[in-house]
């Protein structure tokens, strides 16, 4: 944004400049051999083997993270969460050290001034240091990554807004959680991981307003949010300011790396308090609206933000495809996307952090289970469609063929997918995983719709799942959208019946597959509302679905010898849950399809008979407890609290990953294959599938 543009009512001083933060350096350490001694000591070596791939993992993890330097930036980053996780769940051995046990020297030198008196920590068994160093890094990492962009582009700003608020968060959770334990460097202080929070969240604040005023929206309302946007860049910057020059040992710090970061702050937070007070003085909304999240934007005739609003796509309510914690266990067991595993035996693996998907399991859902109350809900079917061809069509006729280029492996992996999710003789694990990739993959292209230009846009038909003679046949890509929903959530149902009630892991599964079926079944609620079709897709029949779940839950949970979930349901009798959702299902709009359902039946015959024998909990229950607590750390779900996922990892920097089915490259969307690795039903797409380097530019 340069200094003479007619929207900003100031100069803005270093328009061009963002300030970014190196990575704190450390010394290599072996993990490995010390740690599987401590679970061989204190539990079995049976145990020992049990975690030995965890172990192997996080020795590796450390090692690459230390000594390559031949990562890119998304790769350490990878390799940094990856870490942490591995971390997170070593964390209890930590406290069962003793003083004959080998010793686990942690060192870390200062990111800012190593040569400063006290710019080493060394300290030893000190998991705190270690788990706060890295989280430091991460916010690191991610704030390069935000600086190494082209802001110029639709595409580079808005990854580099995402980027600098993922690095905010990661202070945050440096200054709320982690360096209140650790007597380290200067830059592992309160005020230093306060104010790199105060920095960051300015920066992306400022480069919001940016994308707000290129925008170029007229509404009163929107010229509020973008003042607003001025004003809390402003408050940002200052507390930023002050923090650093408020304390003389941090102010001479800083300038020993950089003698114009200080002057750099105080021009912003100047300029941006007069910013945000002439543009909060000339324009006041008369009312506010009730939802205040950003809405899609719809494709418009600018070619060069295309893909920048495909993948704003994905950000947009990304509470609508991020799994509740409650099913971190099912995709542990299940996931092929998973890298971390849980095999037959309890056996913990940790597939290495440059490893791409698919990840191998060799656990099996049996085809029968034993008797139980879990009611399994029939899949949504549909008619075969050519996504591709009308969609590719529809970016040639609106903008250009060299257009359509950059978009098509977007469009070539979402027409696999949609192909491979109506197979009827995939495993429910690997439709399962196909739902969620199709759907991530339906919100990057929802910008398109309505097609109204488009002399051939697609027609999505799909079937009653309760009465299979009634169909809905529109072009509305929310009807398509709801129905991915749905089957997710009955894929939950199918995956918690077909579970071994008699054991630990089979009832855990099964709760936690119930609980995601829940979940999905809420965004569906959300869904059905723009949705209008066939009766199992109406708001009052996911309600009723929801109930049901929820009775499960209950039904099952009370038999949990260890609980690790507060249910909402606590309390409330089963059986009262039971008569509510059959209430729902015997009156009002859904009475007429009892006659095609089974459903009140099962309800009224439920009896709780089933007997359950527990196997005492090991080492692996104790790592599982730290994988929870990693995967809550970075998704930012709080515990006990129904808050949207505001973490540290932003879904649009995940398609710098190699992990994700789609990914960018060079400005373009591509189907995200390694070889032959990344594969669904066994057949390889078409298209560019090479390893993606971040722009430097």
């Amino acid at each position: 944004m340069s200094n003479d543009n007619p929207r900003l009512l100031n100069p803005n001083p270093n328009p061009e400049r963002v300030l970014a933060i190196p990575v704190k350096k450390s010394n290599p350490v072996e993990l490995y051999r010390p740690l599987r001694k401590l679970v061989e000591t204190k539990y079995s070596e049976s145990d020992a083997q049990k975690v030995e791939s965890v172990l192997e993992t996080l020795n590796k993890c450390r090692s690459d993270m230390v000594e390559r330097g031949d990562l890119s930036l998304p790769e350490l980053r990878d390799c940094l969460i990856h870490y942490f996780k591995c971390l997170c769940m070593v964390e209890p051995l930590f406290t069962a050290i003793s003083s004959d046990s080998e010793l686990i020297n942690f060192v870390w030198y200062d990111a800012f001034y190593s040569e400063h008196n006290n710019g080493v920590s060394s300290q030893h068994n000190s998991i705190q240091l270690e788990l706060a160093a890295v989280v430091f890094n991460l916010g690191a990492v991610c704030s390069q990554i935000g600086a190494s962009y082209d802001r110029t582009t639709a595409l580079g700003l808005h990854l580099a807004m995402d980027a600098f608020n993922a690095a905010a968060r990661f202070f945050l959770k440096l200054w709320k959680d982690l360096t209140k334990d650790v007597s380290a460097t200067l830059d592992l202080t309160l005020l230093f991981a306060e104010s790199l929070h105060c920095l960051f969240s300015a920066q992306a604040l400022e480069l919001k307003s940016q994308q707000q005023l290129k925008d170029n929206s007229s509404s009163a309302f929107q010229k509020y949010r973008c003042a607003v946007s001025f004003k809390s860049a402003s408050e940002h910057y200052q507390r930023a300011y002050d923090l650093i020059v408020g304390d003389s040992v941090a102010t001479e710090h800083i300038h020993k790396f950089d003698q114009t970061w200080i002057t750099h702050l105080r021009q912003k937070k100047e300029f941006f308090q007069v910013e945000a007070r002439q543009r909060l003085s000339s324009v006041q909304p008369k009312s506010r609206p009730r939802k205040s999240f950003s809405s899609i934007c719809a494709l418009d005739h600018d070619a060069e933000s295309v893909t920048e609003k495909l993948v704003r796509g994905i950000c947009w309510r990304v509470d609508q495809w991020m799994p509740k914690l409650e099913g971190v266990y099912l995709d542990l067991v299940l996931s092929q996307d998973s890298p971390f595993k849980i095999m037959d035996g309890g056996k913990l693996v940790a597939n290495p952090w440059d490893m791409p998907p698919p990840y191998p399991t060799n656990f099996s859902i049996p085809s029968s289970s034993s008797s139980s109350h879990i009611l399994a809900l029939p899949l949504k079917k549909s008619e075969p469609l050519d996504l591709y061809e009308s969609l590719r069509n529809c970016f040639v006729l609106k903008y250009s063929e060299s257009v359509a280029k950059r978009v098509e492996g977007l469009l070539e992996m979402l027409n696999k997918l949609r192909s491979e999710m109506l197979r009827d003789d995939l495993s429910l694990p690997l439709r399962r995983d196909c739902l969620i990739r199709y759907y991530k993959c339906l919100c990057m292209i929802e910008p398109l719709f309505p097609m109204t230009s488009s002399s051939n846009p697609p027609i999505f038909v799909w079937y009653n799942a309760f009465n299979p003679q009634e169909k809905s046949s529109q072009h509305n890509i929310h009807l398509e959208k709801a129905s991915v929903l749905f089957n997710l959530g009955a894929l939950g149902s199918h995956i918690a019946l077909s579970c071994d009630l008699t054991t630990i892991q089979g009832q855990r599964i099964a709760i936690d597959a119930l609980h995601d079926a829940s979940y999905w079944f809420l965004i569906l609620t959300h869904e059905a509302e723009k949705a209008s079709a066939t009766i199992d897709l109406s708001i009052s029949c996911t309600q009723m679905l929801r109930e049901i779940i929820t009775a499960q839950v209950a039904d099952l949970e009370c038999n949990f010898p260890h609980p690790r979930y507060v249910s909402v349901s606590a309390g409330c009798p089963v059986s009262v849950l039971y008569r509510k959702a059959f209430e729902m299902w015997t009156f009002g709009p859904l009475a007429e399809t009892r006659v095609q359902s089974l459903i009140p039946q099962h309800l009224v015959s439920i009896i709780r008979t089933c007997l359950i024998e527990f196997a005492p909990s090991d080492v692996t229950e104790q790592f599982l407890t730290g994988y929870w607590k990693a995967a809550q750390f970075l998704t930012g779900y709080c515990k006990g609290q129904a808050v949207l996922p505001v973490g540290c990892q932003p879904p649009c920097l995940d398609l710098l990953s190699k992990a994700g089915p789609v990914m960018i490259k060079d400005g373009h969307l591509v189907a995200n294959l390694s070889g032959s690795d990344i594969r669904i039903g066994g057949d390889q797409l078409p298209g560019d599938h090479s390893n993606m380097a971040i722009d430097q530019n």
